[in-house]
């Protein structure tokens, strides 16, 4: 698959997010606020909201596994195709764990399979925050827009383990409904967990926000970025205005901020123009 048609599956992966997780927040606004309707009704609709919140976590997997094939596709990281395969495959796996974990929820292999998942997800925000200070100290030499994005992506999961936290405060009062009934304190701290996780949601939407702003604007950071052992060519120099990589293998080349690739074949130390 083209790098291109990478990036087209990438946005559309984020419409695909933001849309599931505004039906599952108004279920569950729905299901909080209506004291009212049989239990049956209501737990129908929460298991409702459950099987909706898988396509908020393949998506966080697909954009994880996108994102890390882009970066190495145009250059930004070591490894090029292989690198882009390997990601491939380590996403197909997650894709394959977070289906077994919600299909094997009520068994006890499913409860091992959600540790492992949310471990997956504390590595990953812990890998991608020591990616954005590793570029920010220098340490690193990529654009700063990169890193400001790996930190805002460690927030996103940070925010959806948040968010999960909250829906366990919200289940554990659901099983004290389901077996003794609800009353007006109960029927309180079901609304109260809403309203904290959703006021963790809307941080969610922000830093998706600041993603998208990011990947858009690309702001420049004079010259940042210098492959020097990424790819099977040398590296020549980065223009700091257009972000311009030139290598001498055309299948690695990337022009300016819109990443456009062109047929050509630079000679030797030649900066292509």
């Amino acid at each position: 698959m083209s790098a291109l048609a990478l990036e087209v599956l990438h946005i559309t992966v984020l419409g695909y997010w933001l849309g599931s997780e505004l039906v599952i927040n108004s279920t569950y606004r729905y299901v909080s606020y209506s004291a009212s309707m049989p239990f049956g009704e209501r737990n129908r609709l929460m298991d409702h909201v459950m099987d909706v919140d898988q396509h908020v976590r393949y998506a966080l997997v697909l954009q994880a596994t996108l994102g890390t094939m882009l970066l190495a596709l145009y250059g930004y990281v070591p490894g090029g195709a292989a690198l882009a395969t390997i990601a491939a495959a380590a996403g197909a796996g997650w894709l394959t764990l977070v289906e077994l974990t919600h299909r094997w929820r009520n068994r006890p292999s499913g409860l091992r399979l959600a540790a492992i998942d949310r471990g997956l997800r504390y590595v990953a925000m812990l890998a991608l925050l020591a990616l954005a200070a590793a570029i920010a100290v220098g340490a690193l030499t990529l654009p700063h827009w990169l890193g400001w994005k790996l930190a805002a992506f460690a927030g996103v999961i940070a925010c959806g383990l948040g968010i999960r936290l909250a829906l366990m405060g919200f289940y554990r009062i659901w099983q004290v409904i389901a077996r003794e009934g609800s009353n007006a304190e109960l029927e309180a701290g079901i609304r109260r967990t809403y309203v904290q996780a959703t006021s963790v949601l809307f941080g969610l939407w922000a830093l998706i926000a600041l993603i998208v702003a990011l990947s858009v604007w690309k702001p420049s950071q004079g010259t940042q970025l210098r492959i020097d052992t990424f790819a099977q060519g040398e590296a020549d120099v980065v223009d700091p205005g257009t972000e311009v990589l030139a290598h001498r293998h055309c299948d690695d080349l990337l022009f300016g901020i819109d990443e456009e690739r062109r047929a050509c074949e630079p000679a030797p130390g030649e900066i292509p123009g």
